[in-house]
């Protein structure tokens, strides 16, 4: 009889770890499934950047990209809250963190050299390459850019620096036919690629890092 109760008891104690196993085994499971799944979407490689911006522009305030007042807080007549070509070109220059260089024939657009002032202001290094000859031009923002300590160098080809394109730390291409102007952004019809390919942003990179090199002033300067 004794040994039939201590044979029953752990028979009895046996079956209750068996289910308290299987009771946590029920419960680690789909967390375990859980954690899979979210070290797999961590070692995913992110989605690659590619998009496609058409101009002209439609007319919105876009104030509330520079500061952090609400869309409707601004008293401007434009449309608020909405999103435009111009809108999303400012964000991706905006998100600069270390660095941005500019390489285009024509910049007057003040809403564009506010975004670049507002990176100097942040710290982040910027480059900027222009025309020679557009530089003088009534409404040229170069100037305003200089005035606030950012790096310009002016192409001393006698032929057009003609390129538009921006690259974004290093790794975001923004490309296309857009000069930085007001009449490119609100009345031409342009374009513009954003990209994060590396394939495509490296030849841009190399060929903003020529261009810098070649019109170094010291290097202009020196005697043949």
């Amino acid at each position: 009889m004794l040994c039939h109760a201590l044979w029953s008891s752990q028979h009895q104690m046996s079956a209750m770890w068996t289910v308290k196993v299987l009771g946590l085994a029920a419960v680690a499971l789909p967390l375990g499934v859980e954690l899979l799944g979210l070290l797999l979407r961590r070692l995913r490689p992110a989605k690659t950047l590619n998009e496609v911006l058409f101009f002209p522009s439609e007319l919105a305030c876009v104030e509330h990209i520079f500061t952090s007042l609400s869309p409707g807080s601004c008293l401007c007549p434009l449309p608020h809250g909405v999103e435009t070509s111009l809108s999303r070109l400012l964000r991706l220059v905006l998100s600069a963190v270390s660095s941005l260089d500019l390489c285009v024939f024509a910049f007057s657009n003040q809403n564009l050299s506010r975004a670049v002032l507002a990176l100097r202001a942040r710290g982040v290094a910027v480059r900027i390459l222009s025309d020679r000859d557009y530089v003088a031009v009534s409404g040229s923002q170069i100037g305003v850019l200089r005035k606030a300590g950012i790096c310009v160098r002016c192409d001393a080809n006698s032929v057009h620096m003609h390129h538009k394109f921006a690259l974004v730390d290093g790794r975001l291409l923004i490309t296309g036919s857009l000069n930085w102007t007001l009449t490119a952004v609100q009345s031409n019809t342009e374009n513009l690629v954003v990209t994060e390919e590396a394939e495509l942003v490296r030849p841009f990179a190399e060929e903003f890092h020529r261009l810098w090199e070649r019109n170094d002033p010291a290097r202009c300067l020196r005697p043949k």
